[in-house]
């Protein structure tokens, strides 16, 4: 069938253009939003009078925020639709970081709004996922399901670029405290802008859907009570326990155990980032065309771990060059997995309820994220270095991956 008017696209191929465009653009907003603060931290801390360290603290309360968000969601998705949902998200994010500012403003409040403001920006970011899923599985051509997934995925490391290269700059000239009422100011365009796409994209809400505690837990029972979601949840847990473990770390690990400046190091998390987004695309190509996609997630998870004990391996007598080299792949596959499951986890999910199994997938993933970090420096405690944590959760992934392969191969 041919477009409309002549020469333009399909109605339905504009329709998926234009949700992955919205979804995409609120994906990168709250992850430079979640990222925000960790990027500014010695400027935070310095005007504060608070260790920056304490900004892991602060990271902490925000995915523990999201965890919960992400399980909750699935009935307020459905209720009020992804578009609704996903407008409020944004502005939670963007009424965190007007608190961060608050700090300043008020003093005395300094640690009430050292727990609250990260919990209000994860109850922001934990739903975006099960809201973009939702929009995404019924809009997104079958044939390109893991590749448009995969787009919107890049939002995540395009973010928290975005963050590590316009943030500093602006807290420099015009304050850290500017430089977040800035990106609060850009939350609520986008969430006025998507307003845009509401009749179309929020069609299929149920407005007399009810919402319960037990409509709550009830996705989680749902991942773990279904073999094909369990097994996609808990990959997701050791793999994403992998990404921010890398994220987390890697600077700390070259700079202290292998000597590199902080730019240096710096630049190998960059190279990283950059593996990350393109690894997101191609391995949502190749899972729609070459190869399953559960086969791909588990060669993928196979990959990362190697990477990882590679990065153990890592010293004076590499060259600097095949340091990048693994950095670059180590972030093309634990960073690059998250489109790939997403999508299955949709494609398994019951038609209608996308958005609520992905968010009870998305409490188990995220238990990775608030797991990986306390263990991985607990280890490093105990050895005095980075690479037995490298070591072992990369064994773990090795195995997640591996187990993959194997189940479905049979």
């Amino acid at each position: 069938m041919s477009g409309s008017g002549g020469g333009g696209f399909h109605p339905r191929a504009r329709t998926a253009a234009f949700a992955l465009a919205i979804t995409l653009s609120i994906q990168v907003f709250t992850s430079l939003a979640a990222t925000a603060t960790s990027v500014l931290a010695p400027e935070i801390g310095r005007d504060l009078g608070v260790a920056p360290k304490l900004v892991g603290v602060f990271v902490g309360l925000i995915y523990a925020g999201g965890m919960t968000a992400s399980l909750a969601s699935g009935g307020f998705v459905e209720r009020y639709g992804a578009i609704r949902v996903s407008q409020v998200s944004v502005v939670l994010c963007a009424v965190g970081l007007a608190m961060v500012v608050g700090y300043a403003v008020q003093p005395a409040m300094l640690l009430p709004l050292l727990v609250v403001a990260p919990v209000v920006i994860g109850l922001g970011y934990g739903p975006i996922t099960p809201a973009s899923s939702q929009i995404l599985a019924r809009t997104a051509p079958p044939s390109r399901m893991a590749l448009t997934f995969s787009i919107k995925q890049t939002g995540v490391p395009v973010g928290a670029a975005l963050a590590g290269a316009l943030l500093p700059g602006l807290a420099v000239s015009l304050g850290w405290h500017t430089a977040f009422l800035a990106v609060s100011a850009i939350g609520i365009a986008i969430a006025i802008v998507a307003q845009l796409a509401r009749d179309s994209l929020d069609a299929h809400r149920i407005p007399g859907r009810a919402l319960s505690v037990a409509g709550v837990v009830a996705p989680l029972h749902r991942v773990l009570g279904t073999p094909a979601l369990r097994e996609l949840a808990t990959s997701g847990f050791v793999y994403a326990a992998l990404q921010v473990c890398l994220m987390s770390f890697l600077v700390i690990y070259m700079t202290e155990s292998l000597g590199y400046s902080l730019v240096a190091a710096g630049f190998a998390l960059t190279a990283a980032n950059l593996g990350g987004i393109g690894g997101r695309i191609l391995w949502g190509v190749i899972a729609d065309h070459f190869i399953a996609p559960r086969t791909l997630l588990g060669l993928i998870g196979v990959g990362s771990g190697l990477c990882a004990w590679l990065a153990v391996l890592f010293s004076a007598a590499w060259p600097s060059a095949a340091q990048i080299a693994v950095c670059v792949f180590f972030g093309m596959t634990a960073i690059g997995w998250n489109g790939v499951q997403l999508s299955e986890v949709a494609r398994a999910a019951p038609a209608g309820q996308e958005g609520s199994v992905t968010g009870g997938a998305g409490f188990v993933t995220f238990g990775g994220v608030l797991v990986g970090p306390p263990t991985f420096a607990m280890i490093s405690a105990l050895t005095g270095g980075y690479r037995a944590g490298f070591a072992i959760v990369g064994a773990l992934a090795l195995a997640s991956g591996a187990r993959l392969i194997a189940r479905h191969r049979k």
